[in-house]
């Protein structure tokens, strides 16, 4: 301990005169080196799409080990296993990891150290050494390795970690007043409300060792501190009654800023300026035409963050995923916006190469890709991908700005002219302005700000936050009153005692009718051909929800001198105590406070169970077959079909189709009883489960395991055995948005339907054509070639004629001017535009050089073609086709254009073409009256 102290001072000297500034790339492969030489295994860093389908995104180095820190397996084996790789025992582990967090966006560019993409530098042990190992390895690490000033190091333990405490001050040697203590907020980890957790232990550098340590209380003071290590110490285990108890296997994960110790080691003002980060922020700073160093704080904020955000987005888009609305393709669309908008603010217009046009995210990104090879090789292999999603996105969200920037022009000078009527002294934009901009529009409002300011005009912002929160407040006041409605009416219904389902288990029940909704409003009876809708404090129909469709039943009360049947069409959940049963009574009356009868229509509920267990199975194979970064998109459970949207870049491949239609029935085939109970939400992530991004849970949740295949949390029905099912079968697959795919199949007697409907086609092609079904392909492919023969035979025969027609009108032809041009300008009859081709075709062999041809005709499909052909004299004159026919086709409200020695044009009036043909024919004639050859 006294000679790490007595040598700081020669160490802070060499520090902060002689140390070289030290490349990220040196700083990753020093730490993963210092640990493989300690017995550590060296393995790959995950991709940013984990395998836990309870994590988004990979947010932190430990998160592939996360099963043996949970006690989910017992040693590294497993992880190795499950991850297709070579199984050895290893006791201790390091990685280089890349993280990806959303949480603090708005703080990225604005603070020194906050990122959305990271890397963190980690060691690992599962069991074997503990405390004194990591913390005096850490200290070696930073003082001999990295040369850090001992004197400017300092640590945080937790507050009732005296271990740990001890082994910095009586092992390491750091002065106790350099050792802080903080609470449980800050210092001490957990993986929940139970489980396995521990303290924690950072090491801080201090920028500012001059202010020395009297009044050093707050090491989250980012003007002198930053944290770059984190230890933590997986010692206990949390009971359900909040009680810690010693772990038999203790663990140690760390984690180690790369981004933060190249801003130490490198020696600059913040992360965004080390070699990790600068080169895209210098490439954005030459397409934006300014200088970085010379730049006011606002222009440097947008700078960093383009920096920050294009490394998230390449490191995304290469780890599978696409931009779009959902879950991750929503974070990594984001993130592109952002950059995007703060390129524009920076009046960054194109992509550098010249083209004012282009897209500039694809420039950015080849800094990235450049950078990328000590961090994740696969990122150069899928380098054309990249470019081409981001100059996709980019153009799709430049279009949405442009509309935003004219509504908002509009709206800035209608400020302007309000201003002159009343006499006021700025003009003002309102709030309900700004407000409908960026709701309506996806108008940024900073954007709005900015042109706003440019054009001097003020921003009501007081009252756009007005218009949030009453948008806020509509949407809380939406939980407290339900709505419900009949024939366009709408009622509302108050401190009503939620409705029961108890349909999981049974398809009748007897309940009490609570409310009635018909003729306009709230009644307390309803009669034989009103429209309905009933709340019941008990029911077993299901309400649509999670994609799947309400059940079909009956509703009966008996009694009095009819019994009252109600026909019940839809099921809906209002809130999440309502459950609201529209139809039609049949027969009788029922009033409030009436007994019923309540019955599930069997055959359809059976059919809604097997299409929906089909899903969950289908999204397991597409997962299987496709990659585990594809996520559920949305779904539609019916009686008669299933339909399943989900992310996916590129096209699915018909083999793929195969795969996963195959994999299902095989599913189905094996006969695998399904299990579902309630539990916590945290226990039910933590156990696998997956969960729909996006979809809001309680706490207790319900899980449907298909044991080996699929694990999710839902709330609708299922069969009990996938035997049930029957058959699966993809009937469509297309794509409905960018990277989202749709995929429609049936399952169960929907299934039966659809293979009995496609043999009754099937018999009807066969008797129509004569053929046994085996026969149809070849008999098919014959038809085809004799389709295609015939059609051929008729485009000559129309060729020959317009060629015969061309002919008469070449007698027609007029020489003109001193070098004798041939001109032939005439309309054929109806025709079509490959044969038009081939008449001028065959006048320009015939007329030769110099020469002028334009024939146009009506097609059959009741427009007009023409077509145009110069030789390369009448060229050289000054003429040409393109814009000459293009001219022409305008007179019969049309347009087209070409080369300029031959062209094609088109109209939607040929009433005009008789018209338009005499105005070319004078045209050509003015234009070659002085004619004369080269």
């Amino acid at each position: 301990a006294t000679s790490v102290e007595t040598t700081s001072s020669a160490q802070e000297q060499e520090h902060e005169h002689e140390q070289p500034g030290v490349s990220g790339d040196a700083i990753r492969r020093t730490f993963l080196n210092f640990f493989a030489a300690r017995g550590h295994h060296l393995l790959p860093g995950s991709s940013l799409v984990p395998d836990d389908p309870t994590v988004l995104l990979t947010i932190a180095g430990m998160l592939q080990f996360k099963p043996i820190f949970l006690g989910q397996a017992t040693t590294l084996d497993s992880v190795l296993l499950s991850r297709a790789q070579v199984p050895r025992r290893f006791a201790c582990a390091v990685t280089s990891q890349k993280c990806l967090r959303t949480n603090d966006i708005e703080n990225v560019g604005r603070t020194s150290r906050h990122h959305t993409f990271f890397e963190m530098l980690g060691n690992f042990s599962f069991g074997d050494y503990f405390k004194h190992d990591a913390i005096r390895w850490a200290w070696e690490l930073a003082t001999s390795e990295y040369k850090l000033p001992a004197a400017r190091v300092w640590v945080s333990v937790y507050k009732d970690d005296d271990e740990a405490l001890a082994i910095w001050r009586d092992h390491v040697g750091i002065p106790e007043e350099r050792i802080k203590k903080l609470g449980e907020e800050d210092n001490f980890w957990a993986s929940g409300p139970t489980g396995p957790c521990g303290p924690c232990s950072e090491m801080y550098f201090d920028f500012h060792p001059e202010r020395g340590t009297d009044d050093a209380v707050d090491l989250g003071d980012d003007t002198r501190f930053l944290e770059f290590y984190n230890l933590v110490f997986m010692q206990y285990n949390r009971n359900d009654d909040g009680k810690l108890e010693l772990l038999k296997q203790k663990n140690i994960d760390t984690g180690l800023g790369l981004e933060r110790m190249a801003r130490i080691l490198q020696k600059v003002p913040n992360n965004y300026e080390t070699d990790l980060i600068y080169p895209i922020i210098q490439r954005a700073s030459e397409l934006a035409g300014v200088n970085y160093t010379a730049a006011d704080d606002r222009t440097k904020t947008y700078l960093k963050v383009i920096g920050d955000h294009s490394r998230a987005v390449v490191y995304l888009i290469s780890d599978g995923v696409t931009p779009s609305n959902i879950g991750r393709g929503y974070i990594v669309r984001r993130l592109i916006r952002r950059i995007v908008r703060m390129g524009r603010l920076l009046g960054i217009r194109g992509d550098g190469e010249g083209n004012s046009e282009g897209t500039f995210l694809p420039s950015l990104a080849k800094v990235v890709v450049s950078m990328s090879s000590n961090v994740d090789p696969d990122v150069k292999q899928n380098a054309g991908r990249i470019f081409e999603e981001l100059d996709k996105e980019e153009l799709r969200f430049v279009q949405t700005l442009e509309r935003g920037e004219k509504l908002l022009s509009q709206k800035l000078e209608e400020a302007a002219a309000a201003c002159r009527r009343d006499g006021s002294a700025k003009p003002v934009l309102s709030g309900k302005d700004v407000f409908m901009l960026y709701d309506t529009y996806g108008f940024p409002v900073e954007i709005t700000e900015e042109v706003a300011g440019e054009n001097d005009v003020q921003v009501d912002m007081a009252g756009f936050e007005t218009e949030m929160e009453y948008q806020r407040r509509q949407s809380q006041e939406a939980h407290n009153v339900v709505k419900l409605s009949a024939g366009g009416t709408a009622a509302e219904l108050t401190s009503l005692v939620e409705t029961k389902f108890v349909g999981y288990t049974t398809l009748e029940s007897i309940a009490e009718v609570r409310a009635l909704i018909a003729r306009g409003g709230l009644v307390t009876e309803v009669r034989e051909g009103d429209e309905v809708e009933i709340v019941l404090d008990t029911t077993p129909f299901y309400a649509e929800s999670g994609g799947q469709i309400g059940d079909n039943g009956l509703l009966v009360c008996r009694g009095g001198e009819t019994d009252c049947i109600v026909q019940v069409k839809d099921v809906q959940k209002l809130g999440s105590n309502l459950i609201i049963h529209k139809g039609i009574v049949q027969q009788g009356t029922m009033a409030v406070g009436n007994n019923v009868q309540a019955l599930v229509e069997s055959s359809l509920r059976r059919r809604a169970q097997a299409q929906h267990t089909a899903t969950h199975l289908l999204q397991a194979a597409l997962k299987k077959v496709l990659g585990s970064e594809t996520s559920q998109a949305g779904s539609l459970v019916a009686f008669d079909r299933l339909r399943f949207d989900f992310t996916l870049s590129r096209k699915m491949a018909e083999e793929e189709v195969v795969q996963v239609e195959a994999l299902v029935n095989e599913w189905i085939s094996m006969a695998v009883p399904l299990e579902w109970k309630v539990m916590p939400l945290a226990e039910a992530k933590n156990s696998g489960a997956i969960a729909m991004f996006g979809e809001k849970y309680g706490e207790q949740v319900r899980v449907v395991d298909v044991p080996g295949i699929s694990k999710e949390l839902c709330g609708g029905t299922h069969v009990s055995n996938t035997s049930e099912i029957r058959g699966f079968k993809i009937v469509l697959v297309e794509g409905i948005a960018s990277g989202v795919k749709r995929i429609e199949a049936v399952a169960g007697d929907a299934f039966i339907d659809h293979i009995f409907a496609r043999e009754n086609a099937l018999r009807q092609i066969c008797s129509s054509l004569k053929a046994k079904p085996e026969d149809l392909p070849a008999r098919i492919s014959g038809l085809q070639d004799e389709l295609k023969a015939l059609k051929s035979d008729a485009t000559s025969l129309r060729a020959k004629v317009a060629i015969a027609e061309a002919d008469v009108l070449t007698g027609r032809a007029l020489l003109v001017g001193p070098g004798g041009v041939r001109i032939l300008v005439g309309a054929l009859e109806t025709t079509d535009v490959d044969s038009l081709r081939a008449a001028v075709e065959h006048c320009v062999a015939l007329h030769g050089d110099p020469s002028a041809t334009l024939l146009g005709a009506c097609t059959e499909d009741g427009k007009v073609s023409l077509v145009a052909a110069f030789s390369p004299s009448v060229v050289k004159h000054g003429l040409k086709a393109g814009a000459f026919v293009g001219s022409v086709a305008k007179l019969c409200g049309g347009g087209g254009g070409g080369r300029p020695d031959f062209a094609q044009a088109g109209g939607k009036l040929p009433d005009k073409l008789p018209g338009a043909i005499e105005k070319a024919k004078a045209d050509l004639l003015d234009l070659l009256a002085g004619f004369q050859l080269p």
